[in-house]
């Protein structure tokens, strides 16, 4: 993989971002990813020139065992060399009233288990998970301004939310002085963009990388998914062990009239360029113009890892670009609903 700005910073990642959010989950009581399958994966990341890590304080089960996981194999790495991320918001300790959110007492407290976790002595990027409409946005930038100036974090990132949550608290770092968001990871793949259209044109007006989350679309835009019924966008054949087949999130989240149009196209691009559908929903994304785009890809296995890393060599056109983008609207120029 090659290197790119991660936005207005000074900061080089690889194209590709590796989420450990399957690092310590559980799913119906199946472990997804265990300790030496996550060295595994992080192993190949790295193998393929990956540096760019993205993991939250709630990953794993217990919290925290995604960080760990990621700790314990930069024991035998060089910190330096990677560009590590965590999150804050969720709740954490659930006995604790002050366990959740953005105030600065949960933020403090988090920062320093998540450094502890990780096995270092700072971040490179700290998102906010969530938006937290029950603490007021100038103590959340202030605390987090706090961290970067003593040393314990470099960047400041903000992950889902309206496009108003994000101008505001750009406008209130502006005018007070605090640290700004420099990256942002919202919900956005070729099948997803009318939801998060204003978020992405703040950041587009402001400079802030995009690290899209779920750019494959829960898997769905691999193209392992069959529609059974032409009539009925959410009828689909899943592969056993698939997330179609036991998350039910997967049916609500990503599959529509307008998805089923967008992976049409994405499979007849892939068959021209002779790449796999999920190298070219990545490309896709990659290849973004209005500002840079880093997608967070998730495996479970290193099969699936080569797959998606492979997509830094696959090439489309603007024409097959602008086909992948026009399939989110009908005959009508309408975009297709969910």
């Amino acid at each position: 993989m090659e290197y790119r700005q991660l936005g207005a910073t000074g900061t080089r990642v690889s194209e590709l971002c590796f989420g450990t959010w399957r690092f310590g989950r559980r799913t119906n009581d199946v472990l997804e990813t265990d300790e030496d399958d996550a060295h595994e994966l992080l192993d190949a990341f790295a193998d393929h020139g990956g540096n760019f890590i993205d993991s939250a304080n709630i990953y794993g089960d217990p919290n925290g065992t995604s960080e760990s996981y990621i700790g314990s194999w930069l024991e035998t790495r060089d910190r330096e060399k990677f560009v590590l991320t965590s999150k804050v918001y969720f709740e954490y300790d659930e006995d604790n009233p002050n366990g959740s959110g953005l105030s600065r007492t949960h933020i403090r407290n988090q920062i320093d288990k998540t450094l502890d976790n990780l096995g270092t002595d700072y971040l490179d990027l700290y998102y906010i998970h969530r938006w937290d409409e029950d603490t007021p946005i100038e103590e959340t930038l202030s605390a987090l301004t706090g961290l970067v100036e003593d040393g314990r974090v470099n960047y400041l990132g903000a992950s889902t939310m309206a496009a108003w949550q994000l101008t505001k608290a750009l406008w209130k770092a502006d005018i007070n002085d605090y640290q700004r968001f420099d990256v942002v990871q919202p919900l956005f793949h070729a099948g997803y963009y009318k939801d998060v259209e204003d978020y992405l044109s703040v950041a587009a007006d402001q400079d802030l990388a995009v690290c899209p989350y779920s750019p494959l679309a829960g898997g769905f835009l691999t193209g392992k998914y069959t529609r059974e019924d032409p009539d009925d966008p959410k009828s689909v054949q899943a592969p056993d062990g698939s997330r179609g087949s036991f998350d039910d999130r997967f049916e609500r989240f990503y599959l529509s009239e307008r998805g089923w149009k967008v992976l049409d196209e994405i499979r007849a691009v892939a068959d021209e360029v002779d790449a796999t559908p999920a190298q070219v929903s990545l490309r896709w994304l990659m290849d973004q113009d209005a500002f840079t785009c880093v997608p967070i890809i998730g495996a479970r296995t290193v099969d699936q890892l080569e797959e998606n890393v492979a997509a830094a060599a696959v090439s489309i056109t603007d024409d097959q670009h602008d086909r992948i983008t026009d399939a989110r609207f009908n005959e009508d120029g309408v975009r297709w609903g969910h």
